[in-house]
């Protein structure tokens, strides 16, 4: 009388790891890892962009008791140098830090660094205008209208 075989031989499922581990190693280095990297710039611009908003309506929510404003400013790990090591809401009155962020260091950020904004909501003179966000052929570009202080994200 012949006996039911059951199960798989240590043999058998050593074969089957190699191969799963020789087809693993194949298609890992085709996968597109850009695509994820680009997303970060775009989940980087949107945080900017609604920082820069949420900067502008403290300025003129606080205007009757703060008329120096409040400010984003984009700050680097080493005084002026990249990787930019992330950004900082400001009240400009009391120099107090509202909040902060990160920037990943593979994400290039050029043009303006202090966006000032009066209680008007205005652009204040000593302040940029645009600033760049790019990873990975993304590129994004902030624009700040200075008499009005209307934000404007633009993908390139």
């Amino acid at each position: 009388m012949a006996k039911n075989r059951t199960g798989y031989s240590l043999t058998e499922l050593v074969i089957m790891v190699v191969f799963i581990a020789i087809i693993a190693a194949i298609a890992v280095p085709r996968l597109n890892l850009s695509a994820a990297s680009r997303l970060k710039a775009d989940a980087l611009a949107g945080k900017i962009v609604t920082d820069l908003r949420r900067s502008r309506r403290l300025a003129i929510s606080d205007a009757a008791v703060n008329p120096a404003g409040f400010s984003l400013n984009i700050f680097s790990l080493e005084d002026g140098a990249e990787p930019y090591g992330g950004y900082e809401i400001e009240n400009l009155q009391t120099s107090e830090t509202i909040d902060s962020h990160a920037i990943d260091p593979d994400i290039s950020c050029t043009g303006g660094d202090t966006f000032k904004f009066g209680p008007l909501g205005n652009l204040k003179a000593s302040s940029d205008t645009q600033l760049v966000i790019s990873d990975s052929g993304k590129t994004f570009t902030i624009t700040i209208t200075p008499a009005t202080g209307t934000v404007k994200c633009e993908e390139n």
